[in-house]
C-alpha cells in the first residue's frame, strides 16, 4: 500500500510506549521519531499544537494525538490482531477500565511516589483501593484482554515497569504480591511478553530520570511550604 507511518515519541514516555506496543503487535512498519521534550521540534508543535506533547502518530501525512485516541485509530485502521473486543458491551467495558486506570490508578500511584509524610500515606491507601478493583477484574484471566494482550493491557502497561522503579526509589511497596497476587502475576506476564520486553526503556536511565523528578517535586513542595509561612 505504500503507507507512511511515523511515531513521534520520547525515549521514556509510557504513553508513547503504548503506541509502540500496539504497532508491534499489529505488525505495522513505522518510523520512530525521537523528540527531546526540553527542546520540542517544529514538526511536533505543528502536528500537535494543542497539547504540544508525544505521542503523535502520523499516518500518510495526517497526525493523530493522544494515546487513547491513537490506540483506537490503530485498531480501526489495521484490523489484524484486534486490541478491543468485538462485542459492544465488552468494548465499552474495556474503555471503562482503561479510563479508570488513567484517571484513578495512575494518579494515585503518582501521588504516592511524589508526596511525602501523611500525604504519601493517604495516596498509598487510595492506590491500594484502586488496585483492589483491578485485582477483582483479573479473576480467571491471564491478561485484561483475556488470553492475549489487549487494549486495557496496553493502557496499564506502565504499571509493569514503573511501579518497581518507584518502589526502588522511595523504598516502599506499592503493589504487594500477597495483597494483589493476580495483578502481580499479570505484571510479570505482561513485562516478559517478547514484544513488551524488547521495548522497555533502560532501567538505569529511568531510575535517574524519576529520581530527578522526585527531587524536583520535593524541592518545589519545600519551597511552597516556606513561602506560605
Amino acid at each position: 500500500m505504500g503507507e507512511e507511518v511515523k511515531l513521534f515519541r520520547s525515549w521514556s514516555s509510557p504513553f508513547a510506549l503504548r503506541i509502540v506496543w500496539a504497532l508491534e503487535i499489529k505488525g505495522i512498519e513505522y518510523e520512530a521519531v525521537f523528540e527531546d521534550l526540553s527542546n520540542k521540534s517544529p514538526l511536533l508543535l505543528q502536528y500537535n499544537p494543542v497539547h504540544k506533547k508525544v505521542p503523535i502518530l502520523v499516518h500518510n501525512g495526517r497526525p493523530i494525538a493522544e494515546s487513547f485516541v491513537i490506540l483506537e485509530y490503530i485498531d480501526e485502521t489495521w484490523k489484524q490482531v484486534p486490541l478491543l473486543p468485538k462485542d459492544p458491551y465488552e468494548r465499552a467495558m474495556a474503555r471503562f477500565w482503561a479510563k479508570f486506570c488513567e484517571d484513578k490508578v495512575l494518579t494515585s500511584i503518582w501521588s504516592a511516589f511524589i508526596k511525602q509524610g501523611k500525604e504519601q500515606e493517604e495516596a498509598l491507601v487510595a492506590a491500594a483501593e484502586n488496585l483492589k478493583f483491578l485485582e477483582k477484574e483479573m479473576k480467571g484471566k491471564k491478561f485484561f484482554g483475556g488470553e492475549r494482550i489487549g487494549y486495557v493491557d496496553l493502557v496499564l502497561g506502565w504499571l509493569a515497569n514503573l511501579v518497581s522503579i518507584f518502589e526502588e526509589i522511595i523504598g516502599l511497596k506499592i503493589v504487594d504480591e500477597e495483597k494483589f497476587p493476580l495483578l502481580y502475576s499479570w505484571m510479570q506476564d505482561f513485562a516478559e511478553a517478547p514484544i513488551i520486553r524488547d521495548n522497555w526503556p533502560p532501567r538505569d536511565k529511568m531510575i535517574v530520570k524519576f529520581q530527578a523528578l522526585l527531587d524536583a517535586a520535593i524541592a518545589s513542595s519545600s519551597s511552597s511550604s516556606s513561602s506560605s509561612k
